[in-house]
């Protein structure tokens, strides 16, 4: 079961408060004898302050050796004294801030708010406070603004709970009670499995990477292994930190959550795929574009475009020839993607992408019945798939215009029966971004190869990739993630 401590530098601090066994003073804390049950422990540090050597400083610091989770880490404590911004979306603050300030505070130079565990209690600065806490996760945080033409964060300072008012540790209260719901689990006689491991979904995803069959064949193949595969949504962002492992089964992308989960289960040393790097490398087809080129992996002719470059337009159109076609750095599942057939067609196709990104890219169009897709899983090959082209269209994926998406047929097959150029091509695009789970899609034309994209979140579909492997793919999947939980656990105790 998991036990909540909560830590406060004084008992005083807590006077406010009905008394609570879960709450410790710092020297107490301090003083404990490390505990070797297999009680999870979830530790929120409410000292007075976070200096360096301090009494707050080491009661994150003990925490960590403890085998404790501690909020805030010393990693944390650590970033907040350097005061970085990085990742922060401040690119509208000045309208956000212009929402919140009443219209009697338009003069006002300089002011603060108060963000207890990423909530606030103004509605207009919700999601940046929420941005603020997964940047620098800590029970009580003072943002402070500053206005020299444009509204700026002038500093992110953690604050004690000493310092509240009665109607700040009210608010702060109703918030500590939420945020340990959230933290608490229900209690287990003792644990049955060995590890325990993330899985990231969401079902209303109407393309997720994985259907509900394989999401169940995944969580049997980890229970034979002694995983417990539990499920988890966008809403458990802090509860990451209980398991061993995040295995994400969204769509990926940098800007959603998908991304903030695997670069804090990272940060919270665990074993992650899709890792932070894949996704930023794979996400992004013109990264994707140069990273080929400097591998000298053959690949379609293309050419990146910018917005403010019409005349780049035209002349790489000549280049490429009739039909071409057009992408969206960022798009997924054939979306983004548009074909051109006539050069009156271009500027219209270019224009309407360019609404959503500043660089497209321009692609000769490679015409095959179907595309290779190679699984390959710690530089590997896994599985291999023909995805063919949708019925009437020229994609795999028919996005249709009342909303509606069909697939090509399929067929799949073992992997010494795919083409063995094909295999050595996708693992040579995916030697150059990691050793996670990849779908290399890959066309062959003749004696031409061209590798298409490389997948970090590549489909896993019961009844598709599955069809030659059955069981063993899910099994083989978790057989990795065992492996490399068992390697951090020995590493930590080593």
């Amino acid at each position: 079961m998991s036990r909540l401590i909560i830590v406060v530098e004084k008992t005083s601090d807590w006077g406010s408060y009905y008394p609570s066994d879960n709450v410790v003073s710092a020297q107490d804390y301090l003083k404990q004898s490390l505990n070797d049950d297999d009680e999870r422990t979830q530790v929120i540090n409410l000292c007075r302050s976070y200096k360096y050597l301090g009494t707050g400083y080491y009661v994150s610091l003990l925490a960590e050796a403890r085998g404790h989770k501690v909020i805030p880490s010393v990693r944390t404590i650590n970033d907040l004294r350097r005061r970085s911004l990085y990742g922060l979306d401040i690119e509208d603050l000045s309208g956000r801030l212009g929402k919140f300030l009443p219209a009697g505070g338009r003069d006002t130079t300089d002011f603060g708010i108060l963000v207890y565990f990423g909530e606030t209690s103004h509605p207009a600065l919700e999601d940046l406070a929420r941005q603020v806490f997964d940047a620098f996760p800590s029970p009580i945080l003072r943002i402070e603004f500053e206005r020299d033409r444009v509204w700026q964060i002038a500093a992110i300072k953690p604050t004690g709970l000493h310092s509240l008012s009665d109607e700040q540790e009210d608010a702060f209260a109703q918030v500590l009670d939420r945020f340990s719901k959230k933290l608490w689990r229900k209690p287990r006689a003792r644990r049955k499995y060995r590890f325990d491991l993330a899985m990231l979904v969401d079902p209303e995803e109407k393309m997720p990477p994985s259907n509900r069959k394989a999401l169940k064949l995944f969580i049997e193949a980890g229970s034979e292994l002694g995983i417990e595969v539990d499920p988890i949504g966008k809403n458990d962002y802090q509860r990451l930190a209980e398991y061993d492992g995040l295995f994400i089964r969204e769509t990926t992308a940098l800007d959603n959550h998908t991304y903030r989960f695997a670069n804090k289960a990272e940060k919270e040393d665990m074993v992650v795929i899709d890792d932070p790097e894949s996704i930023l490398k794979c996400t992004n087809k013109i990264y994707m574009h140069d990273l080929m080129l400097s591998r000298k992996l053959p690949i379609p002719r293309t050419e990146i475009l910018y917005k403010d470059d019409p005349k780049k337009l035209e002349e790489s159109a000549e280049r490429l020839g009739f039909p071409l076609v057009l992408k969206i750095p960022d798009g997924s599942f054939s979306r983004g993607i548009v074909k051109v057939e006539k050069p009156e067609n271009l500027k219209e196709a270019a224009d309407t992408l360019f609404q959503h990104t500043a660089l497209i890219l321009a692609q000769e169009f490679m015409f095959t019945e179907f595309d290779w897709r190679i699984g390959v899983l710690n530089r590997e090959p896994l599985y291999a798939c023909k995805y063919y082209m949708s019925r009437g269209h020229w994609q795999i994926y028919n996005h249709g215009a009342k909303g509606t998406s069909k697939s090509g047929g399929f067929e799949t097959l073992p992997v010494r029966e795919a083409p063995a150029d094909v295999v050595k091509l996708a693992l040579k695009a995916t030697a150059a971004i990691g050793d996670g789970l990849y779908g290399v899609d890959i066309k062959k034309d003749g004696e031409r190869l061209a590798m298409i994209e490389v997948n970090d979140n590549p489909s896993i579909d019961a009844g598709v990739e599955d069809v030659y492997l059955g069981a063993d793919l899910y099994r083989r999947i978790m057989e990795e993630f065992l492996r490399r939980m068992e390697r951090k656990r020995l590493g930590t105790r080593a």
